[in-house]
């Protein structure tokens, strides 16, 4: 994976990446030892020098090769094991995280970067065994900021659903606001219940339109359920997000016919929406869980991605 085309004279840098990423390295340990570094000193190293840390830098390439090699027909199972996971489950978790769609249904190939993901340093896998460093003044602009914005609603909302599958019915479904409505349209969501469900339906309804299908059926309240709905738009609008990204698409049109009349967005603007309007059920969620005596964090995108990518 570390192959490179020659380069005049030979930096640190380098010599730090092809630690990262040679084959045997699975661990920070191993890797810090073949750079000759303490671990705590070859992680500030790399992190100084790529903008990511060594995990998350490995762990981001090995994904991006995956991506390829499902695209040239290899196995979910090979690749996964590959790729270093211990198990194809796992694998298919953070793949789909990544890319928004289940690595048993790669897209097919259209471009030379379709399998590269979102990164600060323009390090990316090379088909077939080389590394590829992107001109950053060629690079996707601020959608690193999108990319992890969307992510972090997506988890966030994800942890918010499993933490109110704990709650007792009536706390999850007691009105603490009777006035409370976010957008006029929704209507009042001044319980848990309706909170969550109007931030779920959101993400469907938006889906609905971009996808050009039918109005979404809307289903129950209950956090199973509701959990399970999240679990299949996630990956869709993920995988919206990043098409949207990849072909520079930000100014594009949608006419969403499932408004009455049908109205104009600007794609960027309905991305804005839902991460706006999502941000705030989210931390209002967390002031009424700790209302209920369930502690909860603070929400906050650098912990979570520190969290992530330890």
């Amino acid at each position: 994976m570390t192959e490179h085309r020659p380069t005049a004279g030979r930096d640190r840098l380098r010599e730090l990446l092809d630690a990262v990423l040679a084959e045997d390295n699975r661990t920070l340990t191993a890797m810090a030892g073949d750079a000759y570094a303490s671990p705590w000193h070859f992680s500030r190293q790399v992190s100084r020098g790529a903008g990511e840390s060594p995990v998350a830098l490995r762990r981001r390439v090995e994904l991006e090769r995956a991506a390829w090699q499902l695209g040239q027909g290899s196995s979910v199972t090979d690749v996964a094991f590959a790729a270093g996971y211990e198990s194809v489950e796992g694998f298919s978790r953070a793949f789909a995280r990544a890319y928004g769609r289940t690595p048993g249904r790669p897209a097919p190939a259209q471009a030379r970067d379709d399998h590269w993901l979102p990164a600060p340093n323009g390090i990316h896998f090379h088909p077939p065994a080389s590394l590829r460093v992107a001109d950053p003044s060629q690079g996707r602009g601020g959608d690193e900021v999108t990319a992890l914005l969307v992510h972090h609603d997506l988890e966030d909302t994800r942890a918010l659903l499993v933490t109110a599958a704990e709650l007792p019915e009536e706390e999850y479904r007691r009105v603490r606001d009777r006035e409370l409505q976010v957008l006029p349209w929704d209507g009042p969501e001044g319980s848990l219940a309706t909170l969550l469900e109007h931030h779920v339906w959101t993400t469907e309804v938006w889906l609905a339109s971009v996808e050009g299908a039918d109005h979404p059926h809307r289903g129950a309240d209950d956090p199973a359920v509701l959990l399970a709905r999240h679990d299949e738009a996630a990956p869709r609008w993920l995988a919206f997000v990043r098409d949207v990204s990849r072909r520079g698409a930000w100014g594009d049109r949608l006419v969403d016919a499932l408004c009455d009349p049908p109205e104009s967005f600007v794609l960027s603007s309905v991305v804005a929406h839902v991460l706006t309007y999502g941000a705030h059920r989210r931390q209002l969620a967390r002031h009424w869980f700790r209302t209920s005596g369930v502690p909860v964090d603070a929400g906050d995108p650098i912990e979570w991605l520190s969290r992530r990518n330890p």
